[in-house]
């Protein structure tokens, strides 16, 4: 066997590892916006949503 075998290897699992945390982030962002809406269409608003005049000095 050859190094290139090993490199190739260690390649492709790390390309994989990372493929798998892009999904994972980009699954897991989609449940918080369902979940954002969900509390939205409840009547929760943010705090980020008030305007300036609504906060206290």
């Amino acid at each position: 066997m050859s190094h290139d075998f090993y490199i190739y290897v260690s390649y492709g699992v790390s390309g994989l590892v990372i493929l798998a945390l892009i999904g994972w982030v980009w699954l897991d962002g989609r449940a918080r916006q369902r979940e954002l809406k969900a509390l939205e269409a409840a009547g929760v608003r943010r705090r980020s949503a008030t305007g300036a005049s609504d906060q206290q000095a």
